[in-house]
């Protein structure tokens, strides 16, 4: 007769039930938090109205939280997400009051959304891929491109509107993204789906698999015959979009397009990331981690404006706070410190 002996590390992870810390952190997270604010906030908090606000806000930045996760597996970083959405939100924008103005016929209004939204994706992947080629090419480092061009698009969107804010959009653009199917936001389903789709390109797809391999090692990955220049113009490239899309959805949300919109989701988009469990040296992260991570901080977020006490103008506040606390613990903020050493 045979026995099996349970060692403790194996014992562990039985108990995890398949959980790496960082999920298990934000499993205990997102089970506090809404337990907290389900006793001190029960009937805000217990609303079909509120989880409906919720599914319209956090897909503007949770788009951008995609793109950016897929540029950090990889070792970089994207900065320039918001700068790309009010871009293209802004020539999405003023393309549809160009071909369908105030009182259009609905033929108009349906041919000018649907310009719009090309456009709108089209710059984006674009944009991305301009980011990719100076990362990739002329080998500038990512964080410098990607500052740089956030204030460049920042600033063709400010000298397309003067800094003033286009509205009056074709009632059919807020009726087609801002509208719900079967009580659930458009901009929720929209989220959802290009999740889905970003999933199956890191888990299905050899793309996917040679995003992380050139995040573990660059040169290793290049030697094994992996072309880098590729592989990180795509994942930019792609980055772009989930930007463009999420241009899209604020246009939605607030029915016109202006340069400052979502101004602190640069720093929101970069937490959620880190917050979800993507290494910034590259070569891991989960998609259900920063999916995780973005409910996390929605909730928060709305739990907090509960509180009439607690003003908006503290979220940064907040926001950076967390970031510090993230990246300062555990092995993602050891591997972020250990990365800036090694350059120091």
């Amino acid at each position: 007769m045979t026995t099996t002996t349970v060692t403790p590390d194996k014992k562990k992870r039985t108990l995890s039930l398949g959980l790496d810390p960082h999920l298990q952190r934000l499993v205990f997270m997102l089970a506090a938090l809404l337990l907290l604010f389900a006793i001190m906030k029960t009937d805000a908090f217990t609303r079909v109205s509120t989880w409906q606000a919720m599914g319209v806000a956090f897909p503007e930045f949770g788009l951008m939280a995609l793109g950016v996760m897929l540029t950090m597996i990889t070792g970089g970083i994207d900065l320039s997400s918001v700068g790309i959405a009010n871009m293209t939100a802004i020539a999405s924008a003023t393309v549809m009051l160009s071909i369908a103005p105030s009182g259009a016929a609905d033929g108009q209004q349906a041919t000018a959304v649907l310009v719009g939204i090309v456009l709108s994706i089209v710059l984006g992947t674009l944009a991305g891929a301009f980011n990719g080629f100076l990362v990739a090419k002329v080998k500038i480092p990512a964080i410098l491109v990607t500052l740089g061009t956030l204030e460049l698009f920042t600033g063709i969107a400010i000298v397309i509107t003067a800094g003033k804010p286009l509205s009056g959009l074709p009632p059919a653009y807020s009726a087609l993204l801002g509208g719900k199917i079967l009580r659930i936001p458009m901009p929720l389903i929209i989220f959802v789906v290009v999740a889905l789709i970003i999933g199956f390109i890191l888990t299905k797809m050899a793309f996917g698999k040679k995003l992380y391999m050139i995040g573990s090692n660059a040169t290793a990955a290049k030697f094994s015959g992996l072309n880098s220049v590729s592989l990180l113009v795509r994942t930019y490239a792609l980055s772009g979009l989930c930007a463009g899309v999420a241009g899209l959805v604020m246009m939605a949300n607030y029915n016109s397009a202006k340069a400052d919109y979502g101004v602190a989701y640069t720093l929101l988009t970069v937490l959620i990331v880190v917050l979800g469990g993507v290494d910034p040296n590259g070569g891991s992260g989960r998609l259900i981690g920063v999916i995780m991570a973005i409910a996390v901080l929605q909730i928060l977020q709305s739990g907090l404006n509960t509180f009439p006490q607690v003003s908006n103008f503290y979220l940064p506040l907040i926001w950076g706070a967390v970031l510090l606390v993230v990246i300062s613990t555990g092995n993602v903020g050891n591997g972020f410190l250990a990365r800036f050493r090694k350059k120091g």
